[in-house]
């Protein structure tokens, strides 16, 4: 069973939605304030993490930052309709999705099972040996899916799950363009929509995280109104 952290500070939404994911067989723990759910994380953490953006105490955005501190599990931002700047942001600092409120239960529901099936699948050591399984070596890259490891240059390089699996599906074949679609495809459920930002914004995070181990990483290639290529080094 699952366990997941919903952390927001309006009181209807963490009773209607914990009510919800406990029918569908989660186990959930609820907290209205960023602190209070941080001090709970530093005792045991979650399976995974639903967070509200604007809270007391400590907001989203910071309690995002601390856990990436230590620690890649599944985030799922609640953000306002209207704040693309929110969740821009949120996707960059490292968060692998985000809902806006206000939100269909059933929607987020189906996003909480895309992330922790592909959490589930990179993470078993009982996976068959396939080609979305076996270790990646392209140059200076070193992919493990089934530990979930990235290494460049030697240096560890610690990914969320949806910027793994992205840069799986680029490195898998060098050279080859991915266009955004295709790359949507690999991130999330059919069932499951997000737009073309929500995937740059993953790029750029991805990126960003390749460079701390190398300032010269270039690897990954921007082909504007196409889509993205690996091109090995």
């Amino acid at each position: 069973m699952s366990r997941i952290a919903l952390v927001d500070d309006d009181r209807n939404i963490l009773t209607s939605v914990a009510m919800t994911l406990e029918a569908e067989g989660f186990e959930v723990e609820t907290y209205n304030d960023g602190q209070s759910a941080l001090d709970a994380f530093n005792r045991r953490l979650p399976d995974m993490a639903v967070l509200d953006i604007k809270m007391p105490r400590m907001d989203g955005m910071d309690l995002l930052q601390r856990l990436r501190q230590k620690t890649q599990m599944p985030v799922i931002f609640l953000t306002s309709k209207d704040d693309e700047i929110d969740e821009v942001l949120g996707l960059r600092m490292g968060a692998d999705d985000y809902v806006k409120k206000p939100f269909s239960q059933r929607l987020l529901v189906e996003r909480i099972r895309s992330l922790l099936r592909r959490q589930e699948a990179i993470a078993t050591d009982e996976v068959a040996v396939t080609e979305e399984t076996k270790v990646i070596e392209r140059g200076h890259l070193r992919m493990d899916p089934l530990r979930h490891s990235v290494a460049w240059k030697g240096n560890d390089v610690s990914l969320t799950v949806t910027e793994f699996l992205l840069l799986q599906a680029l490195a898998q074949r060098p050279g080859f363009v991915k266009s955004r679609d295709q790359l949507m495809d690999v991130a999330y459920d059919d069932q499951v929509y997000v737009d073309d930002r929500t995937i740059d914004s993953h790029i750029k995070r991805l990126r960003k995280k390749m460079r701390s181990a190398d300032d010269d990483f270039s690897a990954i290639e921007t082909l504007y109104g196409i889509g993205y290529r690996y091109n090995e080094e």
